[in-house]
């Protein structure tokens, strides 16, 4: 049962992917995170550990579920080459600083930074012009330097981090550089691979550091029985949501962006 519920919470993580470019941590995260919680208990090791297997599952996912949904934009024609590299590049470089300072901070820490980035990022959209409505006669603009590097390391150091996949900071950056929502968030797909890939290794690579296995299912902090059903379900919104892609008005999908966003950082502190 616990793993059916995971799939379709997979299943939904796929289609706030393929449609929002979430790469599933906004939906995985809070989930995983509660179920472990309510079924280890605080005197369980999985249960102490269970922000890191969330993130780290989480992480896991979402290679899968940014390949599959990158294919599906691609075919669409939403893919825009010019704004990946080298951009992805120094986000990898990010997401091993990431990876690695994640493997060093408390469970609780790692919530707190969760739900209190949702609530900039929020804000953010809300308050600064250029999100929600935006201007169709603007120019795209390319990503100068500064963005390029500093950018680009922040979101893969602050996603990884927190198991996010950096479209809640890739989004908005490339909506401000004048691409519609649908493209924005179709970048965020291809831009979490190096976020994706190398916060994998690095959590898989945390063996080493605990006297023993949390359980013969979990390599490092990574949950596999948990990844498969979560991967599945993924796999199966991407399939189902793709055909609404090209359906969705821009300030609406813009909108939606930011309410789930709320609920999930609502979610976060409940839970």
């Amino acid at each position: 049962m616990l793993y059916l519920v995971l799939a379709l919470f997979g299943a939904l993580s796929g289609v706030t992917t393929v449609l929002f470019g979430f790469g599933g941590g906004f939906v995985v995260v809070p989930v995983l995170y509660g179920m472990l919680a309510a079924t280890h208990g605080t005197q369980d090791a999985i249960g102490q550990s269970a922000m890191h297997i969330a993130v780290a599952t989480s992480t896991c996912v979402m290679i899968v579920s940014a390949v599959a949904a990158t294919r599906k934009h691609r075919r669409a024609g939403n893919i825009v080459r010019a704004h990946i590299w080298p951009l992805a590049a120094f986000i990898g470089v990010g997401a091993l600083l990431g990876a690695l300072a994640a493997r060093h901070a408390s469970g609780e820490l790692v919530r707190y930074a969760f739900i209190a980035y949702l609530g900039v990022t929020i804000l953010d959209c809300l308050l600064r012009q250029g999100f929600i409505a935006r201007n169709d006669a603007q120019a795209v603009q390319p990503l100068g330097p500064g963005l390029t590097v500093g950018g680009g390391v922040a979101i893969g150091a602050i996603a990884t981090f927190l198991g996010v996949g950096g479209s809640v900071m890739t989004v908005p950056l490339l909506r401000r550089r004048g691409l519609p929502m649908t493209k924005a968030a179709a970048m965020a797909n291809p831009l979490t691979l190096p976020v994706a890939i190398v916060g994998t290794l690095a959590y898989l690579a945390a063996a080493r550091d605990l006297p023993a296995p949390l359980a013969p299912w979990i390599v490092g902090y990574v949950d596999l029985l948990a990844f498969a059903a979560l991967a599945l379900g993924s796999l199966a919104g991407i399939w189902i949501a793709a055909p609404l892609i090209p359906r969705i008005p821009d300030r609406l999908h813009a909108r939606v962006y930011v309410l789930l966003l709320a609920l999930v950082m609502l979610a976060m502190m409940l839970a």
